[in-house]
């Protein structure tokens, strides 16, 4: 299978979906055939499991099995719809999260553990991860504040405490240390700077010859 998988990874507010965008944008303006799509989400199965994931309040409605078989389900028909196909295609797949989320935020922030939900990202991925994996990282305080700042309210995970966000960080902060196929930038930067880095992180990994 050919074609490119980068996808971006960070805590609430880290400006991930913004920097995929610009991406995107500068990939298209070079001529790339390009598919964005998000996680949970990115079919018609998968957007009406993100609604489902998304309501209520943080700390009900679900248990944590329940919680990442849902995550999991939607990635398994992700994969199969809409990117092994464009990445059979040849396109350059970008997505807004992936299995480091679910490694993070369930396995670590819920406490499903490493060898649960290594097995369930294997097994709704068939074992494909990204060729690189953008993280944004920023502070738990900067994320509550560009939190509070929207318009449309928090769903039910961005209602967590800061106790889970710090798991979450840390362990984000620990996958980008063991990993070689991430790539951290500091978050806080300006848009433009962050864009750069990153623009030029991908042109040097894949754009060599």
């Amino acid at each position: 299978m050919s074609g490119i998988f980068v996808t971006f990874e960070g805590i609430e507010g880290c400006g991930k979906s913004t920097q995929l965008a610009l991406l995107a944008n500068w990939l298209r303006g070079n001529g790339r055939e390009v598919v964005t799509t998000r996680e949970p989400g990115g079919t018609e199965v998968g957007e009406k499991i993100r609604a489902i994931l998304q309501a209520g309040n943080s700390g009900d409605v679900f248990s944590e099995r329940t919680e990442i078989l849902l995550f999991e389900a939607s990635r398994a028909q992700h994969v199969r719809e809409k990117i092994f196909p464009a990445l059979k295609d040849n396109k350059i797949v970008l997505c807004d999260r992936f299995v480091d989320s679910t490694a993070v935020y369930q396995g670590a922030a819920r406490g499903i553990g490493h060898d649960v939900v290594k097995f369930l990202n294997d097994f709704a991925s068939h074992g494909r991860y990204p060729d690189m994996t953008v993280f944004l990282d920023i502070s738990i305080a900067a994320s509550f504040g560009r939190i509070a700042a929207r318009s449309n309210g928090r769903d039910r995970i961005e209602q967590e405490d800061e106790r889970f966000f710090k798991r979450v960080r840390n362990h984000y902060l620990k996958l980008a240390s063991e990993n070689a196929r991430f790539f951290t930038v500091a978050g806080t930067a300006t848009v433009e700077a962050i864009h750069e880095k990153i623009r030029n992180e991908f042109a040097g990994k894949f754009f060599k010859n």
